[in-house]
């Protein structure tokens, strides 16, 4: 490890990146690329931690003008190799540069609250303009108020547009404005109850800086989403908005296949890439296949430090998963069963919309799967026309990403078992009641989700919550007992005058659940489960054989 560079995770400064010697992939040339498209502003939405922060970092450092001559950074890149044209753009802009990332607020006070320091740190930043004698008195007037906390709240909303005609006064040069996760203001009002105020305050800020400013040389901004409908972009005639579908950028926002391979390779860890392609590969961004540089990162990290090369879900520690939890939850018949096909490696097709809104993000309608897919939950496979409507075909990226679906159901499914009433249930197994029995078994499958088809653990863990009812019960799995082990038995543990044995099979081809149910009960006889309950001292000992397939159940009593 000590021959190696160290791994920048978390490390989201490019100065610090450089300074400190960590290893990193060059995407520098994207200053070529946004020099070139000569837009006004520039959107780039993509999902979370898939270095947007990083790349504003890297904008920032190359464009400013700063008293401490920053080239260095850029020594040996590929932007150094583009020509004199590009050079010639390095360290002569005022740059302002803010991240929205940290309005994640319980209300809208504490969020406006978090926005102020947001802006006074970037006044802040820029103090050094107050020496000149160029700001005119209601420029300077406005500035200190804001800079020292004092400026009535209507004020920030077009202090960014201030800052601007400041430092353009100053310089002599327009601005370059960077706004890094512009939309994680609005996720977080969505899912807290105030959404239309954050709209507001957004839509406010952004037509100030962005529509009508003449010290604006450009601005690039960064989220998941593009949030359209609520007109935060009005009137923005020079917008180039760059989404996960577009094959602009496409190759500077996580890793490409070569550049994954030339880091498995620096780490002597080549063995480990058909691993890493699994788990952390699949998304496409236009025509671009790219990795998860969080995740591929991590995994690094972690196979540097441990012999023991488990790979696992990095990305589910970083990102919202909520929407997953509501998708799951409130989704009826029909969007559950798009949830398995996925699961299972199977593509959905559903329409496309670039235009997003957190507002219109109900989980039963057609937005939910486009949001998926921004948000990097969901890749696509192909996009195609119908009439004047987008389609695209969409499948789950990667391992990594398919274990957030399955534990975020898991959690869920585990927790409707817990608390519902299971009373009728239990009582039709110690009645002897297998079609009663069988049927309530069945009325839970119908709420689960098919990734389990054919592990018989699923079915196992499945039945042990659900009979898990009383405490004057206890129940036991793998108990050794006769000439093996059974898999579930059920004791009354007070009066042992009841115990029960479940032996559980799944239905393979060419087999059926009749058949399956009673390979099952002869088992139970076969093997003599029966002997331990019997020595323990209980009178009566049903047994049931159970056979599942997919989302059916037969239960048969010996």
């Amino acid at each position: 490890m000590a021959n190696f560079k160290p791994i920048p995770i978390g490390i989201e400064d490019f100065k610090r990146l450089v300074d400190g010697g960590y290893s990193f992939v060059d995407k520098t040339l994207m200053i070529k690329d946004l020099l070139d498209s000569n837009a006004l502003v520039t959107l780039f939405t993509r999902p979370r931690r898939f270095g947007k922060t990083l790349n504003m970092s890297m904008l920032r450092r190359f464009f400013e003008k700063t008293e401490e001559d920053n080239s260095y950074l850029f020594d040996g890149l590929a932007i150094a190799e583009a020509g004199d044209k590009y050079q010639s753009y390095m360290g002569q802009y005022p740059v302002i540069s803010i991240s929205l990332k940290g309005m994640k607020q319980a209300g809208y006070e504490t969020s406006f609250d978090k926005f102020k320091d947001i802006i006074i740190s970037e006044f802040e930043r820029h103090d050094n303009i107050l020496s000149s004698n160029k700001l005119k008195p209601r420029q300077r007037k406005i500035f200190e108020d804001i800079y020292n906390d004092k400026a009535d709240n209507a004020v920030y909303n077009t202090a960014l547009k201030l800052l601007s005609d400041c430092l353009y006064e100053v310089y002599g040069k327009k601005v370059i404005v960077l706004i890094d996760e512009y939309d994680v203001p609005l996720e977080n009002a969505y899912f807290n109850g105030f959404y239309d105020e954050m709209i507001n305050l957004i839509r406010s800020v952004f037509e100030s800086v962005l529509k009508t400013n003449d010290s604006l040389e450009f601005a690039v901004l960064t989220g998941c989403l593009r949030i359209s409908k609520e007109s935060i972009f009005t009137g923005l005639n020079n917008l180039n908005v760059y989404p996960v579908t577009d094959n602009a950028f496409s190759q500077y926002f996580g890793f490409t296949e070569q550049e994954v391979k030339q880091l498995a390779n620096y780490y002597i860890l080549s063995d480990c890439f058909d691993e890493i392609k699994t788990w952390y590969d699949g998304y496409m961004f236009g025509e671009t296949e790219i990795y998860n540089p969080w995740s591929v990162l991590n995994y690094i990290q972690f196979a540097l430090n441990n012999r023991n090369r488990i790979p696992k879900a990095y990305w589910i520690n970083t990102s919202s998963n909520s929407i997953i939890h509501e998708l799951i939850v409130k989704s009826d018949r029909k969007t559950k069963n798009d949830i398995e096909a996925l699961i299972t490696g199977h593509p959905i097709d559903k329409p496309l919309y670039e235009d997003i809104t957190y507002s219109n993000m109900n989980v039963k309608s057609d937005y939910i799967w486009s949001f998926l897919l921004h948000t990097g939950y969901l890749k696509s496979v192909d996009i195609y026309q119908k009439g004047i409507q987008a389609y695209f075909s969409a499948v789950i990226p990667n391992l990594e990403i398919v274990t957030i679906y399955e534990n975020t159901f898991r959690q869920w499914f585990d927790e409707s078992i817990r608390i519902s009433d299971k009373s009728i249930l239990l009582k039709a197994v110690l009645d002897g009641n297998s079609e009663t029995f069988e049927l309530e078994v069945n009325r839970w499958l119908l709420k689960s989700i098919s990734y389990h088809d054919g592990y018989e653990n699923f079915y196992h863990g499945f039945l042990v919550g659900l009979l898990e009812y009383s405490d004057e019960y206890l129940v036991e799995s793998n108990r050794e007992s006769g000439t093996g082990r059974n898999d579930i038995v059920i004791k009354n543990v007070l009066t042992r005058e009841i115990a029960v044995i479940l032996e559980i099979k799944t239905v393979s081809k060419g087999e059926t659940l009749d058949q399956m149910c009673y390979t099952a009960l002869k088992q139970i006889d076969e093997k003599q489960y029966e002997v331990g309950l019997v020595n323990e001292g209980y009178k009566q000992i049903l047994k049931y054989g159970i056979a599942f397939e997919g989302k059916r159940c037969m239960i048969k009593k010996a």
